[in-house]
């Protein structure tokens, strides 16, 4: 009832006003008179001669109360209300829903497999279809999370204590460590890039020639079989080729300490000249393991030749270092 006291109180607020204010004009009116009326008998006006009959100075009747005053007053007798709204009640409000949770809980797994190579497993289904980028030391690529947020890849490790990250275009991703001990058995040669680029990894193979069996690149890339009997390495390639502007890396690895002949492995890195990258400077990375030891990274940029030339292939041959295999 906390609205009928406020609204006595407003207008008792104005009452006492009224009043105080007709008690004060009252006694404005009431008071210069009187005061007149009151002077001494013996006053006289200074411009008139003293005579021995002075006048006789007549007192002021009581002034009359204001007219308003004869009004009556009319306060309310009952409570005030005050109306918020005059529609009626609908009914109780629902209940506020909780906002959805937007979290999205990501499993990344990492096993280490034959060949120094790393299984990584990602769960995420709430970002299926959705772009993700795997990093590994410097090695990066991009790839599609499929429609049931399962995905899975062999990675070629390049540290014994291997660190993988994965991360999704909204900023949600995951880490894992695993360790890989068979990496010392291991040679390991990476070139990378982004988008269309053309580039290439080959390894000739103990003086092979292109087309022969120990030619080794992504039409002929062979699989973790092919050192587990020591007789040559395999090439992994990784990314998806649907994405615009992808990363892709393209990785080399020979078993050089189980190997079953010794000699040379020749290593180039080559680029089709094609209607995306001719005439124009194209970006690449080399990234070479040995046998567990610090990896070493290289810049490659490289000038396309013209558009006429589209269809051939321009061979970098001394960028990266033959491995040297001896016999054990």
């Amino acid at each position: 009832m906390s609205k009928p006291v406020n609204t006595y109180r407003r207008y008792a607020l104005a009452g006492a006003t009224f009043s105080c204010a007709v008690s004060i004009g009252f006694l404005m009116q009431f008071s210069e008179p009187g005061y007149a009326g009151h002077s001494p008998a013996n006053a006289v006006d200074p411009g008139i001669e003293s005579t021995s009959n002075p006048p006789q100075i007549s007192k002021s009747p009581l002034p009359a109360l204001p007219k308003e005053l004869d009004k009556e007053v009319s306060l309310p007798s009952d409570a005030v209300f005050l109306v918020v709204s005059r529609d009626v009640p609908i009914g109780l409000l629902p209940n506020e829903e909780s906002a959805p949770n937007l979290g999205c809980e990501i499993s990344l797994v990492a096993e280490p497999v034959a060949g120094a190579l790393v299984n990584l497993t990602v769960q995420a289904p709430c970002l299926a279809g959705e772009r993700l980028t795997i990093r590994h030391s410097d090695m990066l690529f991009t790839d599609i999370l499929p429609e049931d947020g399962s995905f899975s890849v062999d990675v070629p490790a390049l540290a014994e204590q291997s660190l993988f990250v994965v991360a999704f275009a909204n900023g949600d991703g995951a880490v894992v460590r695993t360790e890989v001990s068979s990496l010392a058995f291991y040679d390991r040669i990476v070139v990378q890039w982004q988008g269309d680029t053309g580039v290439e990894l080959h390894a000739l193979e103990f003086g092979a020639s292109y087309g022969d069996a120990g030619h080794v690149w992504r039409e002929s890339a062979r699989d973790v079989s092919s050192v587990a009997s020591g007789d040559g390495g395999f090439l992994t390639r990784l990314g998806n080729e649907a994405l615009k502007e992808g990363k892709f890396a393209e990785v080399y690895t020979f078993p050089s300490l189980t190997a079953k002949q010794q000699g040379a492995v020749a290593l180039s890195v080559e680029a089709e000249v094609g209607e995306t990258n001719c005439d124009r400077s194209i970006s690449a990375q080399s990234i070479e393991v040995h046998r567990g030891e610090e990896a070493r990274i290289q810049d490659l940029q490289v000038e396309m030749p013209n558009c006429d030339a589209a269809g051939e292939f321009l061979v970098l041959k001394n960028l990266l270092e033959d491995l040297k295999i001896a016999r054990n």
